[in-house]
């Protein structure tokens, strides 16, 4: 059972996940990718061993129903992805925080009802014992 500072602790920390949850800003679940491609032109530089090629071309990719999803992004705008790709890792963070500190605080209030109904009323003990069965 957690002593009074520990449930006072665990109670501001739940309110602080609470507040930053509130603040989370715009996010994007992905992975944030950069490729070069070759065209295959004989003569164009992409066609040079040490040539990394065309691009860099972005693209985000992510999961979704059992699917892979793919969308390109503009060079201007990978910046802003990579940010709320972070914010998403953010809010990942905080959520499975804020899950584990509400049930810790559960599990006290639990053990706390549970506690005091044992003071209550506690069941009587029965004098019978029950025989043990013979094994087959």
């Amino acid at each position: 059972m957690p002593t009074a500072a520990e449930h006072e602790a665990l109670s501001r920390r739940r309110d602080e996940l609470r507040e930053e949850l509130a603040h989370i800003g715009e996010l994007r679940q992905g992975s944030l990718s950069r490729r070069y491609r070759r065209c295959g032109k004989p003569r164009c530089h992409c066609a040079q061993p040490e040539d990394p090629g065309h691009g860099p071309y972005w693209s985000v990719t992510r999961a979704v129903h059992g699917k892979t999803k793919f969308r390109s992004i503009a060079p201007d705008a990978v910046r802003q992805t990579e940010e709320q790709i972070a914010e998403f890792h953010r809010f990942q963070r905080l959520t499975r925080e804020f899950v584990d500190v509400s049930t810790w605080l559960c599990d006290a209030q639990l053990e706390a009802l549970g506690t005091a109904e044992k003071k209550r009323r506690s069941p009587p003990r029965s004098a019978r014992r029950s025989t043990p069965k013979p094994s087959a």
